[in-house]
């Protein structure tokens, strides 16, 4: 079985409503899983949040939430490959 990352992006973002410099929110990942012949796509919504600084820019905002959400896919990935 393979499980391969195609499409990562940020879905919805809002700051936290009591942790300020917290961002959170879901991050859409799309995965293709290879068993045997069968190749099977799967649309995952993903939630995360980041702590940024004031000064964080949108493109680093969306990146820190994305590299949260491939995290959790490089888990996850590891925990069925020892499966």
């Amino acid at each position: 079985m393979t499980l391969q990352l195609i499409d990562i992006s940020v879905r919805d973002k809002q700051a936290h409503p009591r942790l300020a410099g917290r961002i959170t929110g879901h991050v859409r990942a799309v995965l293709s899983e290879t068993l045997g012949a069968t190749e099977q796509t799967h649309e995952l919504a993903i939630p995360v949040w980041a702590d940024i600084s004031a000064d964080a820019s949108d493109a680093d905002i969306d990146m820190a939430m994305m590299l949260k959400a491939a995290d959790i896919i490089a888990r996850l990935k590891s925990n069925l490959e020892k499966s």
